[in-house]
């Protein structure tokens, strides 16, 4: 299994066990399911529940949502109000990346700016349908990722959308 970690802040992101579509080498699209599963009992070493504190029937605790979101500690953001603020953002993690990208790989440097400027005008022209996500430390400086809702096969359906080149591989 390869989990895609953010190059800045090293958190996690996703991982290759979702449905994933790679667009114009420089923006994953990754497809999640919502889902509802039921949290785990708390089992305290040594502990030995009386007869007298048996279950009196309540309900068992559920967590729902987006499985990438729950299964990669995602946290969601509100700190762009409006497309103002997005594009902001997303001219300075743009230098960042690039920063790093001419140390490692300085002839894809072009291309990568070349397909970056066509894709980020399609997103931003769907900014309205976006939710912000980031990683499990919360630091907006690093990667921001979109998720949106498409109509799938009939279903409404989680993509989110992960910058390539802010992404490192861990193989696990």
């Amino acid at each position: 299994m390869i989990i895609y970690k953010d190059l800045i802040s090293g958190d996690e992101m996703f991982s290759d066990t979702y449905k994933m579509k790679l667009i114009d080498d420089v923006l994953y699209e990754v497809y999640g399911r919502v889902v509802s599963r039921r949290l785990d009992d708390i089992v305290l070493t040594g502990a030995n529940p009386s007869a007298e504190e048996a279950d009196e029937g309540t309900d068992e605790a559920t967590e729902s949502g987006v499985d990438i979101v729950l299964n990669h500690r995602l946290q969601e953001s509100f700190a762009f109000g409006d497309k103002k603020a997005f594009t902001l953002y997303l001219k300075d993690y743009m230098k960042k990346l690039i920063s790093k990208l001419e140390e490692k790989s300085p002839d894809q440097v072009d291309s990568f700016k070349s397909n970056m400027n066509k894709v980020m005008k399609d997103i931003l022209g769907r900014f309205k349908d976006l939710q912000f996500f980031t990683g499990e430390s919360m630091d907006c400086d690093a990667m921001v990722a979109m998720c949106e809702y498409r109509e799938i096969d009939g279903k409404s359906v989680p993509v989110f959308m992960f910058f390539k080149h802010g992404l490192e591989e861990e193989k696990c």
